[in-house]
């Protein structure tokens, strides 16, 4: 059997040591880190009306279509609305 000189098994040890730890705060890091995605990114953001909503129509939220619904009333084309619930592919909106 092959004799391994200690000061290579300890070098050997502390390298295993020191990547888990980092690999163990990056995963903590990233499980704390907010959303950057997903439905929970849209709501509270600024959309721009494309086509009225009365209650339904189309407005703009960083560069893509969305299919939105006002809450009440009436919103013209070229008002902005503030999303507040994302159905699907469907936004609930209020008028800013």
């Amino acid at each position: 059997m092959p004799y391994i000189e200690p000061w290579l098994l300890a070098i050997i040890i502390i390298i295993v040591v020191v990547f888990v730890c980092f690999a163990v705060i990056w995963g903590i890091r990233a499980h704390k880190r907010k959303v950057e995605a997903g439905k929970e990114d849209l709501i509270g953001k600024t959309a721009v009306v494309e086509i009225a909503l009365n209650p339904k129509g189309v407005v703009l939220v960083e560069g893509e279509r969305w299919t939105a619904v006002v809450d009440n009333g009436q919103v013209e084309p070229e008002e902005e609305v503030v999303i507040t619930h994302v159905d699907g592919l469907k936004l609930n909106v209020t008028k800013k």
